[in-house]
């Protein structure tokens, strides 16, 4: 065991109102197609029911790495995502302008109060509009309010009881995605440079990502805490690779950055998906190189050189890579990249005691054996899909001809298509008098 190499601190973070989560909730028993709504507006439900674990977010943000923008453990990083996010938003990265939220103007520009120093309306006139559009079976207008006063109460909390202009603005382009990267690092990146203070961002995405990448116990787990567990695991425990969350592509890169910049509603950051390889199902090679990302980072308060004017030009040259340009699909990493972890942990230290010996050594011949019973399986199972596609196809045309010599039969052989009708039961929607 090692002597703690730095100070925890204790964080707060923002969560929704109880009382408007509450009524939100209750809202929601009131959609007539849940399936619809899902289609309009992702999984703003599964978000709305995530229930939060507090000590575990405080436990991970205590492993943020303030150089390379993501979190350091004693031999392995993660990095949230924005194919990650999109993944669990339910929406895509870069979808097109959506219709302007179903309200006349009218019935609002009163209604907008000053708060924090953004216009904001009232959440309690936003659901008095949700109700009465439900009353009048106005469905559409009922969802599109409903899914505003999630984004402003639980994507993106600012103030209790209103939802804020920034809020408003991101659901009318219905692309949130970016937004809720952005805020999530730049809340964690400003409080822990300070060690103190609330961050405010979506706890709920951030949870349902983290604990993505855990371990699942198969049995009722005991009460360890979250420092020791994240401690004890090693990076054969971590799940690296969502099969769900597979994209075609992944944004590398925009602009003039090395990686990708991102603006949130306080402050712009940038993280690098190269380091985040792993997560999607890609073998992580080599350490990186001259990749650090500190001076990418800052507040709209504080843009003294103008950094957002820079990270909005970014966006309009977007560096995609395809699964052939990933490279080789593994979730292992090379024994170098595995040594600049462990240097990297061991030079920000670690904030609680070591559990266990990290080494950069792979069990290569382990790793090879699964690789190959996986690529077994795979194949396996590739046959069989094809071999079921052209035993539907065969059984299809089968049927095509059958039915071709029962029309041509019923054409020359009159009343047989009668006679045959009188054998089923009930009424035949192929009958004629």
């Amino acid at each position: 065991m090692e002597v703690v190499g730095r100070r925890t601190h204790g964080y707060k973070f923002k969560a929704p109102d109880a009382e408007s989560l509450e009524s939100l909730r209750s809202l929601t028993k009131m959609l007539k197609s849940p399936g619809h709504f899902q289609d309009r507006y992702g999984n703003l439900l599964d978000i709305l029911k995530t229930k939060v674990d507090v000590m575990l977010l405080n436990t991970l943000v205590q492993f943020y790495d303030p150089i390379y923008h993501g979190f350091t453990f004693p031999d392995f990083q993660l990095f949230p995502t924005l194919e990650e996010y999109s993944h669990w938003v339910g929406l895509p990265v870069i979808p097109t302008i959506a219709k302007a939220l179903h309200l006349e103007v009218a019935d609002i520009k009163d209604k907008f109060t000053t708060k924090d120093g953004l216009p904001c309306l009232p959440y309690n006139f936003l659901h008095q509009k949700a109700t009465t559009c439900f009353e009048k079976s106005k469905t559409d207008d009922f969802e599109s309010i409903l899914a505003l006063l999630i984004y402003g109460t639980v994507l993106f909390p600012k103030v209790d009881k209103f939802v804020d202009m920034n809020a408003i603005r991101i659901f009318l382009t219905q692309n949130p995605v970016p937004v809720l990267l952005a805020d999530t690092y730049v809340a964690i990146h400003d409080r822990t440079s300070h060690g103190k203070g609330t961050i405010v961002c979506c706890t709920p995405l951030l949870h349902r990502w983290i604990t993505s990448h855990l371990p699942r116990p198969s049995i009722r787990p005991e009460p360890i805490p979250w420092s020791q567990k994240l401690m004890t695991w090693t990076p054969k425990d971590i799940i690296w690779f969502n099969p769900s969350c597979d994209p075609e592509f992944v944004i590398d890169s925009c602009g003039d950055f090395n990686n990708v910049p991102l603006l949130g509603t306080q402050g712009g950051i940038s993280y690098s998906p190269i380091l985040a390889r792993r997560q999607f199902g890609y073998y992580m090679e080599m350490k990186p190189v001259y990749l650090i990302l500190d001076r990418d980072f800052f507040l709209y308060k504080k843009d003294d050189a103008n950094q957002r004017v820079q990270f909005e030009k970014a966006w309009y040259s977007i560096v995609k890579k395809d699964k052939n340009q990933l490279g080789k699909r593994s979730v292992i990493a090379h024994e170098v990249y595995v040594q600049w972890v462990i240097d990297r942990a061991n030079k920000l230290k670690m904030p609680y005691p070591r559990q266990r010996i990290a080494t950069s050594t792979v069990p290569e011949m382990k790793y090879r054996k699964k690789e190959q019973e996986y690529d077994t399986l795979k194949n396996l199972l590739d046959q069989q899909i094809l071999a079921n596609r052209q035993e539907k196809e065969e059984n299809a045309k089968l049927r095509a001809v059958l039915q071709k010599k029962e029309d041509f039969l019923d054409r020359i052989c009159p009343g047989r298509k009668k006679r045959r009708m009188d054998l089923c039961d009930g009424p035949h929607s192929d009958f004629e008098d």
